[in-house]
């Protein structure tokens, strides 16, 4: 079954009751070739948020922006239909923009886990974006591997990125960016659920329109419909907030019988919201004692640092112990890694560095992390795994995140012995 990609365009309003009005992928690119992008130099030239809405451009096409940021983009290249299983194998990856996407599609189709996944909730997905060499990555995937697919965009980006990625060649095309819903089997119901930003997206090099938006889709699995959720926490946030984030995710899904919740948490355990917490916490972990921190605070989240993100899951009935490796790492920061530098260089002082380098002598630079979780409410879920060779022992690593993979058993349990 050949479908072509982009029959649908679903823009879901926040709040609105009645159906939403479709729209073709060409008129939105069209919308930000022809109305917003010839002003991209002067709404960047804005130092915050309260500076940009004070500005009258912006106002004069704020409706075209929250156009675009609304609207998700569907496609279907699914050559089969798949049958009904068992169980089914979900994804969850943050696959860094799709900076390595020919790579990623290589593992896709060869890598022994990869290869046999039915949904992928896959975050930081770019769509015209210089650093990703201006590709729709969650269509080329969808086309590439023959699935259906659906993005939502977070971030209009007016600048190419931070770190590294600010020196790339060339120019955006579009400059979205968001989190996208994989799957072999037919995906209804996408809408967007937008979260309350940790901090003023204006405020530094990477300026960006918009806020993280989680994608809520219905999979219709036969005879086994699931509610799935792709969603990336904010990292420069607090603890506090993450959770804040994770609330509004959980009360989007309502009373959905079955939900799966995916993605890159960022549960790091700091409040990076600013420079000065996050230096303060970083003194309390070494105080604290590094190797403690690491094996029981950075691995282990949801002990403490990040426990009312995982106490509010736990209280709205969603399960996270039993579809994750607790304990395990999912991201492994190198002090000596000269992209990380930078990327972290744009908000932490130069000097922190040094001290980072000190506190990690004794585990060769590295620090393990575990950022990248599941979270399950009324289905059963068999063999957690993280995949770390997407990532580790690779030249050219495919993304600065382990993938995540997790089974749904369908089949009921079977009966006790007497």
């Amino acid at each position: 079954m050949q479908v072509q990609s982009h029959q649908v365009i679903e823009k879901t309003w926040s709040g609105t009751s009645q159906p939403p009005p479709v729209d073709t992928t060409e008129q939105i690119r069209r919308l930000i070739r022809e109305r917003i992008a010839p002003h991209f130099a002067e709404l960047a030239a804005c130092n915050s948020t309260a500076e940009l809405l004070c500005l009258p451009r912006y106002r004069a096409i704020e409706e075209d922006i929250r156009t675009v940021l609304e609207t998700a983009e569907v496609g279907d290249f699914r050559r089969s239909v798949a049958p009904a299983r068992d169980r089914y194998r979900i994804l969850a990856w943050n696959i860094e923009r799709g900076t390595e996407l020919d790579g990623q599609i290589e593992a896709f189709r060869t890598h022994p886990y990869l290869r046999d996944c039915d949904l992928l909730l896959l975050t930081e997905t770019d769509l015209g974006m210089a650093r990703s060499g201006n590709r729709n990555v969650a269509e080329t995937l969808a086309r590439e591997l023959g699935l259906c697919y659906a993005f939502v965009p977070c971030y209009l980006n007016l600048a190419k990125g931070a770190g590294v990625e600010h020196h790339v060649g060339g120019e955006n095309e579009l400059g979205l960016h968001g989190n996208a819903v994989l799957s072999r089997y037919p995906i209804r119901g996408v809408r967007p659920v937008h979260l309350k930003n940790g901090i003023d997206k204006m405020a530094g090099r990477e300026k960006r329109l918009g806020c993280q938006t989680a994608i809520v889709a219905d999979i219709d699995f036969p005879n086994y419909p699931l509610k799935a959720v792709c969603v990336h926490l904010d990292a420069n946030s607090s603890q506090r907030h993450r959770a804040a984030q994770m609330r509004d995710v959980i009360e989007a899904v309502g009373d959905a019988p079955r939900v799966i919740i995916g993605g890159d948490w960022n549960t790091s355990t700091y409040n990076s919201s600013a420079v000065f917490p996050a230096v303060m916490g970083y003194w309390l972990r070494v105080l604290m004692g590094v190797d403690n921190v690491i094996r029981n605070h950075y691995l282990h989240p949801d002990r403490w640092f990040e426990r009312r993100l995982f106490r509010l899951l736990e209280e709205r009935g969603f399960d996270y112990q039993r579809c994750n490796c607790l304990g395990e790492r999912t991201v492994s920061y190198d002090a000596y890694d000269l992209k990380t530098r930078a990327n972290l260089g744009e908000w932490v002082p130069a000097w922190c560095f040094a001290f980072i380098r000190w506190s990690l002598r004794h585990h060769a630079g590295r620090c393990p992390l575990k950022l990248d979780w599941f979270a399950t409410r009324g289905v059963r879920c068999q063999n957690p795994v993280v995949i770390h060779d997407v990532r580790e022992g690779r030249a050219v690593p495919l993304s600065d995140h382990d993938a995540v993979g997790v089974e749904i058993v369908t089949a009921p349990r079977a009966p006790m012995g007497d």
